[in-house]
């Protein structure tokens, strides 16, 4: 008899009312994945316009669907072909689903390609943890890898009190940069707390008024010409997202902004592997980056997370647990 488990699902795209809990299949571990027992996920971006429809172009309208990007869980089971680097059954990790293959991690267990689990920080709990992994990994590949950070540097955190940007900060702070955040009036001082050496209102400041920098990370998506024009001689301009409202004119503008040359708008996905997830680890575990936790929810509460998340104001993270 096949086992079952909680997962939340969507029967047709929507708003947060159209998450429901429902007892779907288990995964098992296909040739090289492993199947983790899941104890927290956050909710992201990505998993709003995928429930919105904004994403129904390329995800189709084949239904049931899942949520889901990242875990904090338990490894119960590895595929014999699975390379577990060290790790064992039992072992506590963290990691992301492979996006394009369809297990999702809101639910009780999940199964992902090996090669895209670690072992988690040993000095945070699971909720903890789980804040840190798309923001942590998206954030040092922006800065890190694509805008190439050197001490001293002045770099512009947009959507600085989110779950990416909120890391961004951190780690730009631990870079050397000179990091300049922009956030409500309302998170100006979550945000001062991470590092930040200045906090801007967005709403009352226009991007013309700020100034130039050398690196524009850009985790919003709108306005990115506007931003863009903020870039010193030799200045650099990575953005994570597209705009919510309107996706493929974003997509547009961030292709036209070849014609910049070094200084168009770098864009990309994140899509962490074991060695970025053990970056991350030691980063966490040596105190460079902290948990950003707003608050937390249960599986059935899902929906309540999502509305949240669209309403703003969250400060990092919202987390959903597996255990109530």
């Amino acid at each position: 008899m096949e086992k079952s488990m909680r997962a939340v699902v969507f029967d047709r795209y929507g708003g947060p009312e159209v998450l429901h809990e429902r007892h779907v299949a288990m995964p098992v571990a296909r040739a090289g994945d492993v199947v983790v027992r899941v104890d927290a996920t956050s909710v992201n971006g990505a998993d709003l316009m995928l429930r919105s429809g904004k994403l129904a172009l390329a995800t189709g309208r084949r239904f049931p669907k899942q949520l889901g990007i990242d875990f904090v869980g338990t490894l119960v089971e590895a595929d014999a072909a699975a390379d577990l680097d060290g790790l064992s059954i039992g072992d506590r990790v963290w990691g992301a689903v492979d996006p394009r293959r369809g297990p999702r991690s809101l639910a009780e267990w999940v199964s992902t390609p090996a090669t895209q689990i670690a072992r988690a920080p040993s000095n945070l709990t699971a909720e903890e943890a789980v804040t840190l992994i798309a923001g942590g990994t998206t954030a040092h590949t922006a800065l890190v890898h694509h805008a190439k950070v050197q001490p001293g540097e002045r770099v512009l955190v947009r959507g600085a009190a989110g779950g990416v940007g909120s890391v961004a900060v951190q780690l730009a702070k631990s870079l050397g940069a000179t990091v300049t955040a922009l956030a409500s009036a309302s998170s100006s001082e979550f945000v001062r707390n991470l590092g930040a050496d200045a906090v801007i209102d967005y709403r009352a400041t226009s991007p013309a008024q700020l100034g130039a920098f050398d690196i524009v990370f850009d985790a919003h998506g709108s306005s990115l010409f506007s931003f863009r024009r903020l870039l010193a001689p030799g200045g650099r301009m990575v953005s994570i997202a597209v705009d919510a409202d309107a996706p493929m004119r974003g997509l547009l503008a961030i292709a036209a902004s070849g014609v910049f040359g070094s200084r168009r708008i770098r864009f990309f996905r994140g899509n962490p592997g074991r060695l970025d997830l053990e970056l991350l680890t030691t980063r966490v575990e040596r105190g460079e980056l902290r948990p950003v936790l707003d608050r937390t929810f249960s599986l059935s509460r899902a929906a309540e997370a999502h509305t949240a998340l669209e309403a703003r104001g969250v400060q990092g993270k919202l987390v959903i647990t597996t255990s109530a």
